[in-house]
């Protein structure tokens, strides 16, 4: 039986762009969804988000049950979770953006806005940057991809920072834990690289 994949529809955007990504790289089922029970009967979960924080934030908690259905497959039945961009901070304790805001708390952590180091260096970091890979990292490869973000993720464990990209100093491009994955950067507007991944997701056992 084909795994199904739950796309999760919490009002953040890009859903369209993510799903025909992950089309593209082989997802047969995709259910785009903010159904509780489709969440936690899905193989594998994939949590989009662009926006600010605080937005995508209360936006996923306004959903009755989802939240608690996202967790009760994800942490307790083990299934493979991509967050991306905002979706991936989402994984955070919390954000400061627009004031503090709690996140899911499954990857300790704080998101917080890129510190201008150099007048040179530009805010939001925005476009095409490497992907500098730790050895220990899931699904991720090394290699070039597009971000688009003012606020970057700060883990409290720098164990579970599994890349980087150079933007003014060290900004994470993507946390893990288990079998839990997040990417700062987009997939979907990373050509080849981008769908590298997904591809690299939908094949992963964690």
């Amino acid at each position: 039986m084909a795994e199904v994949l739950a796309l999760v529809d919490y009002g953040a955007g890009n859903l369209h762009s993510v799903e025909n990504a992950l089309k593209a790289a082989g997802a047969e089922h995709i259910k785009v969804t903010a159904d509780p029970d489709v969440v936690r009967a899905a193989d594998r979960i994939v949590l989009p988000g662009v926006g600010s924080f605080k937005a995508c934030a209360e936006g996923l908690q306004a959903i009755p049950h989802l939240v608690e259905a996202m967790a009760e497959r994800v942490l307790v039945g083990g299934a493979p979770f991509l967050g991306i961009c905002v979706g991936m901070q989402l994984l955070a304790d919390r954000g400061v953006e627009h004031g503090v805001t709690p996140g899911l708390g499954w990857i300790g952590g704080e998101v917080r806005l890129i510190e201008r180091t150099d007048p040179a260096i530009k805010i939001p970091h925005m476009g095409w940057n490497d992907v500098i890979v730790h050895s220990h990292a899931p699904l991720v490869e090394a290699g070039e991809a597009y971000f688009l973000h003012s606020y970057h993720f700060a883990p409290e464990d720098g164990h579970h920072a599994i890349a980087m990209t150079d933007h003014g100093g060290g900004l994470v491009a993507a946390v893990a834990r288990d079998n839990l994955v997040g990417v700062q950067f987009h997939p979907e507007k990373s050509q080849g690289y981008g769908l590298a991944l997904l591809r690299n997701f939908l094949e992963w056992k964690p």
